[in-house]
């Protein structure tokens, strides 16, 4: 086997020099072009790909050992304002969170192919594309997904992965306002806080649900998710705490860290069955760079199994089809795509409380100032406070329908104003049994893959969809909304019976942004696991994927804080640290 010649970093205070160690590259056998390598060829301990939830904490901790270089790459720009230090404020302050969604600077915008189960309607799927990548996009609700839903990642195959060697990571990861115990932590870089609007609405949400039998849950992250309360956030101080604010930004200063922006990845690089390197392309140069340990890809959900199969790693029928060169046959690359769906659920407001006037320009401007003067007031929050976890029928062992409650209407992502006073609640079940896939539209990086999440594809995901949608009804119609409740927008009352509710959700559903599982975790004997329980791909030496592609199985919530998690369990794995672990640390169990 030939061997690479590489360039080594080394760093002087300040300032970057390449020492070079190689020689030119030489020829390869993979059936791809040759790797470009010269005396001035950048090599790195560690090549992260993609700056996102995942790649911005292994960025931080990988550079924590001052003998390893760490090179984070990103197809997006920075979270600030062109050659400035100062942060964009649409990025930062979390009412303008539907600004983002739409705005293809910093986002793919990635669509689905037509879905069977929604009437073959498109869906559209903002994932963010800057540092931080979708926790700089998000509504900034933090939710780790119940106990038990880590307990079956064990069981799933991805050993060391249950709740008592996961509860640890989110500690570490966490520095909640209210201090830490035994779920919450105290000291690390991730700020959490609780909602400070206290608004009416959100009073009425949570009373509602104890009225329709559902428990009060001081912390849905703690001891038990089960019933409505006040949901955590990633806002401090009134800003958006993506994990470029937590993690990146206070460690670019670090000698041994370097970043790059609007770099997109096009393949990895192999020496045989070993990545040595990333090729990208920047300012429409073909550039290469090489990892003396690691190449770690954290493009999250679509952007990691794409590269992985423009690289030669996936289906090896698949991969011939499009001509390119196997390098190591991985059915799993790109199947198990799992995602949550969700609808809105909307209700007339008799009272001039919501958000309505506020999304006024006059309204929108005092709140602005306000937020850029004082980080204060509706600017501060994203306005999703309260929630809840549900049941969808006795017997099911910890919830599967989730809320979010807001005091305002959403159209179409966000992309349409508000049409009145209402108010309405997100809600969807929380483990659908409807699997999709993910595949190339051609080996030209910059296509956007084919996205298939195969929605309602299953009768037990159509039925939970009508639970969902009767017990938001049944929470709207209790005693705590009687002074607030107008007529319902939608679904509407004249949508009453199954078909009607099930033609709704086909016609109204949307996702909740939480693509996942497409490059998963398991066993050896899992023909469909991509990756081992420490991350690395199977088959290869060098190559790790670290983000939320690697769930066996989507969580039961939010997956901004458990991919934060990941990361941070990984970069112990990364740098052989012994794990941590929480051994029994109660759980509440439904009756």
């Amino acid at each position: 086997m030939w061997r690479l010649g590489r360039s080594r970093l080394t760093s002087v205070p300040g300032k970057w020099r390449w020492a070079s160690s190689g020689r030119p590259g030489c020829p390869r056998s993979d059936g791809f072009s040759s790797v470009r390598v010269g005396p001035e060829s950048p090599s790195f301990t560690y090549v992260i790909v993609g700056a996102g939830s995942a790649g911005c904490v292994l960025a931080n901790r990988l550079s924590e050992n001052v003998s390893h270089s760490v090179l984070l790459l990103e197809a997006g720009p920075k979270d600030m304002f062109l050659n400035s230090t100062r942060l964009s404020w649409k990025i930062h302050m979390p009412a303008a969170l539907t600004y983002n969604l739409c705005d293809e600077k910093y986002n793919w915008s990635y669509h689905t192919v037509p879905q069977p189960g929604m009437d073959g309607r498109v869906m559209y799927w903002p994932r963010g594309r800057l540092w931080g990548g979708s926790s700089s996009l998000n509504a900034m609700v933090y939710i780790r997904g119940h106990a038990e839903d880590y307990n079956r990642w064990q069981r799933e195959g991805a050993e060391g992965w249950d709740y008592e060697h996961c509860l640890p990571y989110f500690q570490k990861a966490q520095t909640h306002e209210l201090g830490p115990d035994r779920y919450r932590g105290g000291e690390g870089p991730l700020h959490v806080s609780r909602g400070k609007t206290s608004h009416p609405l959100h009073r009425a949400f949570i009373q509602a649900g104890q009225q329709a039998a559902h428990p009060f849950t001081d912390d849905m992250n703690g001891y038990q998710q089960e019933g409505v309360g006040w949901m955590d956030m990633t806002v401090y101080k009134g800003k958006r705490w993506s994990t470029a604010s937590a993690y990146l930004r206070p460690v670019l200063s670090r000698a041994n860290l370097k970043t790059e922006v609007k770099c997109h990845a096009t393949r990895v690089l192999f020496d045989g069955s070993r990545a040595i390197g990333v090729e990208y392309l920047q300012n429409g140069e073909e550039k290469q760079v090489f990892a003396e340990k690691e190449v770690i890809l954290s493009g999250g959900a679509i952007n990691s199994p794409q590269l992985l199969m423009l690289s030669g790693v996936g289906n090896a029928d698949d991969l011939k089809k499009l001509d390119i060169p196997v390098v190591q046959h991985l059915p799993g690359v790109g199947s198990n795509l799992q995602d949550h769906l969700e609808v809105y659920v909307q209700q007339q407001c008799t009272q001039p409380i919501t958000l309505y006037k506020a999304q006024k320009p006059l309204h929108m401007v005092r709140i602005g100032l306000e937020w850029l003067l004082k980080h204060t007031g509706y600017g501060a929050t994203a306005h999703l406070e309260s929630g809840g976890f549900i049941r969808s029928r006795p017997g099911v062992r910890h919830p599967d329908i989730q809320f979010h409650f807001l005091p305002s209407q959403v159209i179409d992502h966000g992309r349409v104003s508000p049409k009145m006073e209402a108010y309405q609640v997100h809600v969807g079940p929380l483990r659908s049994t409807s699997i999709g896939w993910l595949k190339l539209k051609s080996r030209n990086p910059l296509d956007h893959p084919l996205l298939h999440p195969n929605y309602l594809s299953t009768d037990s995901d159509v039925w939970e969809f009508r639970q969902c949608v009767k017990l938001s009804r049944e929470i709207f119609a209790q005693k705590a909304f009687d002074e607030f409740r107008g007529p319902e927008i939608q679904p509407g009352p004249s949508v009453k019976s199954d078909a009607e509710i099930d033609a709704f959700v086909r016609q109204k559903a949307d996702s909740a942004y939480h693509p996942s599982c497409t490059c998963k975790m398991g066993g050896a004997s899992d023909r469909m696991a991509v990756v081992d329980p420490q991350t690395r791909v199977y088959g290869l030496e060098g190559l790790r994927v670290v983000d939320a592609s690697v769930m066996p199985s989507v969580v039961s919530g939010n997956l901004n804080a458990p991919t934060i998690m990941i990361a941070e369990k990984a970069a112990d794995m990364i740098k052989g640290l012994p794990p941590l672990s929480a051994p029994n640390v109660p759980v509440y169990q439904s009756r």
